[in-house]
């Protein structure tokens, strides 16, 4: 199943089957004015990575594996700590550090929705690595089209 990222107009499809048969690290599927939906996919052994987003609020839920979620005020605060697997959703409000990893012993499958929207429509990173180096080279930004916070720099 191929889902294309149509930007901000109607869309309907199977996220479960989409999220399932996802192999990208990250795969954006659609990207709204003010939210954003993308699959991904996490490898036996490995994690989302320990990240933050200052004014992001985001919803992961997880079709596929089993993990362990965890969020705290600092990198070195993590002090909510929660075994996750099929079916469970993770709540991550703005301005927590967070990571999802990967427990099990098969690739662990999510969908995670971002509000505001985050990366760029469409975006498709095969592995961490290649979001990572995406992000540090500033070429996965959100779109113009999207509603984001004021700047607080």
């Amino acid at each position: 199943m191929t889902v294309e990222d149509i930007g901000p107009r109607p869309n309907a499809f199977n996220i479960e089957e989409a999220t399932r048969q996802n192999e990208n690290y990250r795969t954006g599927v659609w990207t709204g004015k003010y939210l954003q939906v993308t699959l991904m996919t996490i490898p036996v052994g490995e994690s989302i990575g320990l990240e933050v987003h200052p004014e992001t609020d985001q919803f992961i839920r997880l079709d596929g594996g089993q993990g362990k979620a965890v969020m705290g005020p600092a990198e070195n605060q993590l002090d909510f700590e929660q075994e996750v697997s099929d079916g469970w959703s993770i709540q991550v409000p703005a301005g927590l550090w967070h990571d999802v990893i990967n427990t099990g012993d098969e690739p662990l499958r999510l969908y995670t929705i971002y509000a505001p929207v985050h990366h760029t429509s469409g975006v498709v990173h095969e592995t961490a690595e290649a979001a990572e180096r995406d992000e540090e080279a500033g070429n996965d930004e959100p779109p113009a089209w999207t509603v984001q916070p004021p700047s607080t720099s």
